[in-house]
Formats: C-alpha cells, structure tokens, sequence
C-alpha cells in the first residue's frame, strides 16, 4: 500500500509498505477513505519531537471502512463506517472509564506511566503505525473506533478525529463559559476549532492572535477580533481592549515551535530568512525561533485569577515555563493531551444535528501522491493553507 513515511527530520515520502495484518484478537484493519495533516506531525518532521524511528508511518486522523476484525472485536463488522481517535485506549482501564482516554493505562506498550499513546507517533507512544496509509491496523478495536452516522460527511468526520475535539477540549480546560472573554493563541486547525468551540459554549467575545493574514482572515469570519503579533503588541492590545484587565479565558494553541514577531516587519524577507536556515531543498521545515513565544504571551494576556489552558504541543524536552508569573498572579493552569474517544461521541452528535460544521476549518484536499508537497505547503502558512485532507486513494 502506499503511505507517507518519516526517515528523519526534514525526510518524509510517500512509499509502498506492506499492508498491515490482524496481530491481536482485538485488532481491525480500516481501509481509509480520508487522513489529514495536522500541526503535530510538524513537530515530529521538524525534529522537535524526539524519537521518531525510520520508517514510521505519519498521521493520526483518518476516516474510513472496516475491512477485516480480529475474532475479539463485538463492535464492529466490516463494511461498518468510522472515525479514528487521534491518541488511543483501551476502555475498560480506570482512566478511560474516568473519560482521561488519554492516560490509558494499558495501551501504551512501554507501561501506565509512559504517556499517551498515538498513531504516527514517536517511540514512546508506542509506536503505532499512523493513518496517512491506504490501509490502518487499529489495536483495541472496540474502544479506538468510532461510529459515524450518514448525517456526517466524511470532511465533517476527519476533523473531528483530532482538530475538532482538541479545540473543544482546549475550550474546557479554559473553563469557558457564558459572557467569557476569551484570547486564543495561533488560529491554525486547533485554534480555529477552540475559537468556534467557545462560541459554542457561549462566550461573548473572542480575541484571535496569529500573524498569518489569511489564517487571521478566516478566525475574523467566525466573528472574533483578530490580532496580528507581527504588528502590534498581542499583550498590550488585549489589555487595551479589555480595559487594562486581560481575558478572562485564554487558549494556548500554539505550544513550542512559536514564532517571534519579525523584526524589520517584512515578513517575506523573514520567510526567506527561515527558508535559508532550514536549508533549503525541495521540503524545508525550521523549527520555530521563539519555543516560549506563546506560553510567555498567553500568561501575560489574561487576567488575575484567569485561566489558562494549553493544547498547543511542548515536548518532554521543554524545561521551561513562566510559573513566577502564573503563581504571582493567581492563574489556574489546565493542559494535556486531548481525550478525543471520550469527547467524539458527543461532538459527533453535534455535527449530526447541524448546531456546529467543523468542515469551515477544512481548506484543501490533497492526494496522498502530493503528501510531501503539501506538508511543504502546510509548514509554511501558504495563504489559505489551514487544514488539509488527504486522499488515500489516490
């Protein structure tokens, strides 16, 4: 089958692989319909996800068919139609019966207290073969699929593999609730997914800080206040507008590979610039120039006895953050790893009944032939480039 395939930083290709097989009575084989590329996968082709292992397939979401099960699978049958969860479980531990999916204690094959468990990941996850594939081994099949209704297309379906219920969660750990002024930092998949998700959950104003045009463009359609961090000061404009006080809610989205405002405030010299230090080539991928950019924005910008809450990636390699000022000022501070199996029933539903489309977030789909191009693409905010789905068949 073919598949995208990591072989180092900056080395990723689409491959013919072996198709994946039945190795545990649990197990299903899905034949995916659509996968997609998300920020994460970034991090991992970036190299500031350590170890990654040659030859691992990328990708975490994927929407497909059921084409085989193991003998212990009583879920499902094939033909049936589902969503994959981005990070994986086994549902019958204490933690995911708690609705913490992510903390699995079974999973992850290197024990309870290795983290969370996710395809296309590093070592440590696992690893597990990712979803940019033709085909997909799904472990515990029973708890890691989901079943989706006609009434959910298969571009609503991909986005809430991951995007959707991270933003959502994002949402939840910033203990929105209505009449909240909320700021959410980088207005990528995530973060346009938490700023539609806290407009769900009833805040009344919304503050967007990005400095891609078009990104910031698509936040200001959902009816927020955009702010652009490589021209005015995010911090000093939020406190501005809110009266010197800061939101009440802020969402990080970003995590480590943040950017610093430019300095001459030519941002096409500044794309150069990256360009030329990550070394150019036909795929170049820099790690950001500012890792605590965000976490230092998003503490300063919201109010005393605030909440912060964190979705954006930071590595077990990150040893530091700004607690002086979280704890000076009273900040209460939510973060983790989404528990997408146990929040995508719910937001499935909410698709179904038409209260909220995650699909807007969805801007191109590509072949899975043109992965590296659109990686490329993706990386380096080409204008209207902010989700993208991948054809498998293709």
């Amino acid at each position: 089958m073919k598949a995208v395939v990591w072989d180092g930083p900056g080395d990723i290709r689409v491959a013919e692989v072996p198709d994946p097989q039945i190795r545990e009575s649990g197990d299903a084989i899905v034949r995916l319909t659509m996968s997609a590329i998300c920020g994460t996968d970034l991090h991992m082709v970036r190299g500031t996800m350590p170890g990654m292992r040659p030859g691992t397939v990328l990708g975490h979401e994927g929407v497909g068919m059921v084409e085989e099960v193991g003998a212990g699978v009583r879920s499902f049958r094939p033909g049936d139609r589902v969503v994959i969860p981005s990070t994986l479980c086994c549902g019958r531990c204490s933690y995911c019966r708690a609705g913490y999916t992510s903390q699995c204690d079974t999973v992850n094959p290197h024990g309870a207290l290795a983290g969370t468990a996710f395809f296309g990941g590093p070592g440590q996850t696992g690893p597990f073969d990712g979803l940019q594939a033709q085909f997909a081994r799904v472990p515990w099949a029973d708890a890691n699929l989901v079943p989706l209704p006609d009434a959910v297309s298969d571009e609503q379906a991909i986005v809430a593999s991951d995007v959707f219920p991270t933003g959502y969660f994002a949402a939840q750990l910033a203990e929105v609730s209505p009449g909240d002024t909320v700021a959410v930092f980088g207005c990528g998949p995530v973060g346009q997914l938490a700023i539609a998700s806290v407009r769900h959950l009833g805040a009344t104003r919304v503050f967007a800080v990005d400095r891609d045009g078009s990104r910031l463009e698509k936040a200001r359609r959902q009816h927020v206040e955009p702010v652009d961090f490589s021209r005015e000061d995010p911090v000093a404009v939020i406190r501005e507008l809110t009266g010197g006080i800061g939101a009440d809610r802020v969402i990080d989205a970003v995590g480590v590979d943040a950017y610093a405002p430019s300095r001459s405030g030519d941002e096409e010299q500044r794309a150069a610039e990256l360009e030329e230090a990550s070394g150019g080539g036909d795929v170049a991928w820099a790690a950001g120039d500012a890792p605590s950019q965000a976490a230092e924005w998003a503490v300063r910008a919201v109010a005393k006895a605030g909440t912060l809450g964190i979705v954006g990636v930071y590595p077990q390699t990150v040893r530091s953050w700004p607690i002086g000022e979280v704890m000076n000022r009273n900040l209460t501070v939510k973060a983790g790893n989404c528990p997408h199996r146990a929040l995508m029933p719910t937001l499935i539903d909410i698709i179904a009944a038409g209260q909220l489309d995650p699909a807007r977030a969805l801007t191109q789909q590509e072949t899975i032939a043109d992965a590296a191009q659109a990686y490329r693409m993706f990386d380096t905010h080409d204008p209207g480039w902010v989700k993208v789905a991948l054809d498998p068949a293709a």
